[in-house]
């Protein structure tokens, strides 16, 4: 079968310590049975590994960062489509999705740019400060949590909690408090780099599982690939992880499916207390930086997406091969700065 040409638009290039997904959502199309991808970097900085990259992106433009506002990211895309014409554009990273979802619409209507995104509902209640609410609406298990924006409410948080806690920037980051003095510690640092609130949460001890997974939308889970993490680093992302054979890490994943209806990529981010019971701790709306391997274990999500954001009829993935690893790794990549200087002044780069 000839493969479908296609122009598709991808972020999340910053490949480092805590990586984005753009990079492995490239490698899963450039692994598609189904497209021949011409793909369309979108970055924020002029640092982003992504950028250089051989065989990554065939060419990088440079956008405005989400607090610029819709309208400058129209704008944006709008001229990049006169150089470009994107077919389908995959967002990856959680500060910038609201933006894609609100211009949705418009992207598909004014300039034919398809995208498989949540609704805004879906989005906002999934929040981690929203999360309890969230769990009882949809009768999904998660532990209790709190919004704070001083750090002057830690003070009375044992009231309600005990130590240790979880304590959660509303984006990303996360640190275990032990005592009131690292409360504080891991607020001033979030709170720092994300911003308020931050969000305290109950500390479940359990091991950790993770499930890369996509819905349509209508209720249905189209693919689910859960993982384990076997080597995690300081900012407590997976370094290296193998894929489970887990009926019940499935199941949960398909009643949360039914109950949301989401629609799009996800992460659901999960405890399994001793007693074998599962809560959901995050919902993160894109892919995992770690979707590669569920493309390793027989299902392509990013492939999926493409399809389903062209209107096209996805047959659900039934399979995937579990005992399969992935093992992160550090690599110096060479460049030149005439490179750097192109994409820092004119804002695009080819290769």
């Amino acid at each position: 079968m000839e493969k479908k040409k296609i122009n598709v638009a991808i972020s999340g290039l910053n490949n480092v310590d805590s990586p984005g997904p753009g990079i492995p959502v490239i490698r899963a199309l450039r692994e598609s049975k189904l497209y021949d991808v011409t793909i369309i970097g979108l970055s924020y900085d002029s640092y982003e590994p992504g950028l250089y990259m051989e065989g990554m992106t065939d060419i990088t433009y440079q956008i405005p960062f989400p607090s610029a506002g819709q309208e400058a990211l129209l704008n944006r895309l709008s001229y990049i489509q006169q150089h470009y014409p994107i077919q389908v554009l995959i967002p990856n990273f959680d500060a910038e999705l609201f933006n894609f979802i609100k211009l949705a619409d418009r992207l598909k209507k004014e300039m034919g740019i398809h995208t498989f995104l949540p609704t805004v509902e879906q989005f906002e209640e999934r929040h981690k400060a929203n999360l309890p609410e969230w769990g009882r609406k949809y009768n999904i298990a998660v532990p209790r949590s709190q919004m704070i924006h001083s750090v002057y409410e830690i003070a009375n948080l044992h009231h309600s909690y005990t130590y240790p806690l979880v304590i959660k920037g509303k984006y990303y980051e996360a640190g275990i408090a032990y005592n009131h003095d690292q409360a504080v510690g891991h607020f001033n640092k979030i709170s720092a780099k994300w911003g308020l609130p931050i969000i305290v949460q109950e500390f479940l001890k359990g091991t950790e599982v993770n499930v890369t997974a996509i819905g349509d939308g209508k209720g249905n889970m189209i693919g689910a690939v859960p993982m384990r993490k076997q080597v995690i680093t300081d900012k407590g992302k997976a370094w290296a992880g193998i894929t489970l054979e887990d009926s019940t890490l499935l199941d949960f994943a398909a009643h949360l499916f039914k109950e949301t209806h989401w629609k799009g990529p996800c992460e659901l981010e999960m405890i399994r207390t001793a007693e074998g019971k599962l809560y959901i701790i995050e919902l993160n709306p894109r892919f995992p930086a770690w979707v590669y391997l569920a493309v390793g274990a027989g299902q392509n999500h990013p492939e999926a997406i493409v399809s389903m954001a062209l209107g096209e009829t996805v047959t659900p993935f039934t399979t995937y091969e579990s005992g399969k690893m992935f093992i992160r790794y550090s690599w110096d990549l060479i460049c030149d700065l005439k490179s750097f200087e192109v994409i820092s002044t004119r804002g695009e780069l080819k290769l």
